[in-house]
């Protein structure tokens, strides 16, 4: 299923989230840019690496918390995880606001970063991808709106279709899928290409903090 539009009426710009998609968009370019030697210092120098991580690099490891959430390592990585903030994203900011929305974001993405590299903690391998916060994202949506209708992409073989789908159906799939992929990794080890402990690390964080960052805002939206 891959989600096109949602029937959560915004009141607000979600003007946090098209910086966002800025950001990430522009530095996904800025490596393509760049010699197969230097993409890979790049990613070295501004991803999360658990190694630095756990070792108490610090301020480095810290920055590359933040910093890998705007990198991507394909066209396909950085669209797709540009669609869900798309879809997803303007709800969330429009009920938190904005400055309350970029604290969010930060502390999911860097909550679901840590997740991953709880299962790993010696991998030397970057972590990088926007995928962590945006499941935060996700998480904060199906507890604010599980009857939202999204319409959907539905693609089984050669067989595709358009349909609306609720909200707990759609992100309620999703994150099964990622717990389920997350917990065979387990046996992967280092080699496990996809974070998807950080996926399910952010949608959790999510779910938990949203009710604390919409206190004192309405949360009521047309469906």
């Amino acid at each position: 299923m891959i989600p096109l539009r949602d029937s959560t009426r915004s009141l607000s710009k979600p003007i946090v989230v098209y910086v966002i998609i800025a950001v990430c968009v522009a530095a996904f370019l800025y490596t393509q840019s760049l010699g197969e030697g230097a993409v890979e210092r790049f990613y070295l120098t501004y991803g999360a690496i658990p190694a630095v991580v756990t070792a108490g690099a610090w301020p480095e490891a810290g920055a590359g918390l933040i910093t890998s959430m705007f990198l991507h390592g394909s066209w396909l990585h950085l669209g797709g995880n540009m669609l869900y903030l798309w879809v997803f994203g303007d709800n969330i900011e429009d009920v938190m606001g904005h400055g309350r929305f970029v604290v969010f974001y930060l502390l999911t993405g860097v909550v679901a970063a840590l997740a991953h590299i709880l299962v790993q903690p010696s991998s030397a391998v970057p972590l990088v991808g926007a995928s962590g916060a945006i499941a935060g994202v996700l998480g904060a949506y199906l507890v604010l709106y599980p009857r939202a209708r999204i319409q959907s992409l539905l693609i089984l073989g050669w067989f595709w279709r358009v349909a609306e789908l609720p909200a707990l159906l759609v992100l309620g799939v999703w994150f099964l899928l990622e717990f389920a992929q997350a917990t065979l990794s387990l046996g992967a080890g280092p080699v496990a290409s996809i974070a998807f402990w950080a996926h399910v690390g952010g949608f959790a964080t999510g779910a938990v903090l949203i009710r604390l960052f919409t206190v004192g805002r309405s949360t009521s939206r047309v469906h």
